[in-house]
């Protein structure tokens, strides 16, 4: 009898490996799913009291190999005599290994200090869901910045890197889809960290509200 349910149990793992294996094999064969969106570029100019300010900051060659971003925008915005800093770095698919990446990575190597974390909630102005991003104090030589960002993709907007490499691995299966996006807004602290945190989330409530048609749902 024994023997007997060890047999039943063997060739029932093995047609769950098969069918995992061909639902795999299928998976990869369809690829990634095309989602339309519209480029970065065209992001708008204007944010409630927020205005762009200059040309859109493009960088060096060697600093886009590094991002391997499909596609991105870093643009200055100002109101009321407050500046912020904008980027979004968009990956179309993460499935060949180019994702985004962590500013608790990407700033510590160029010269950044990273004190004071914690997660505060954005509340988009379009009536969305609240959710929670990213907060750091950074610094570097005598410029200091309240940084706020979060993960945007698929509908989601995670502040937690882990959830969201978590969610992508089951939109790749669920909906063959792995794109996303790293979002970072950040504020020169001046005279006060309440401040320029509240006018760091005043632009991140605003900017996430028009994210969808780049970064799609």
């Amino acid at each position: 009898m024994k023997n007997r349910t060890n047999i039943i149990r063997f060739w029932v793992l093995l047609a769950v490996l098969l069918l995992g294996g061909g639902i795999i094999n299928v998976w990869e064969r369809a690829g990634e799913a095309r989602v339309s969106r519209q480029a970065l570029k065209d992001f708008p100019s204007q944010l409630g009291a927020w205005r762009q300010i200059g040309d859109d900051i493009r960088f060096d060659n060697e600093t886009e190999k590094v991002l391997s971003a499909d596609d991105y925008l870093s643009r200055n915005f100002v109101s009321n005599g407050r500046m912020a800093s904008f980027y979004v770095g968009y990956y179309a698919t993460q499935r060949n290994g180019a994702t985004y990446h962590s500013p608790l990575n990407c700033l510590p190597g160029s010269g950044w200090v990273m004190s004071d974390p914690a997660r505060i909630a954005i509340t988009p102005t379009d009536g969305s869901a609240s959710f929670e991003a990213n907060r750091f104090v950074v610094a570097n030589g005598r410029d200091r910045a309240l940084m706020i960002y979060w993960y945007q993709g698929r509908g989601r907007s995670v502040a937690s890197e882990y959830w969201g490499k978590v969610f992508t691995v089951i939109d790749s299966v669920r909906r063959r889809r792995s794109d996303g996006a790293m979002v970072r807004v950040m504020v020169p602290l001046g005279n006060s960290q309440e401040e320029a945190q509240k006018a760091a989330v005043e632009m991140a409530s605003q900017a996430v509200a028009k994210l969808p048609a780049f970064v799609p749902n």
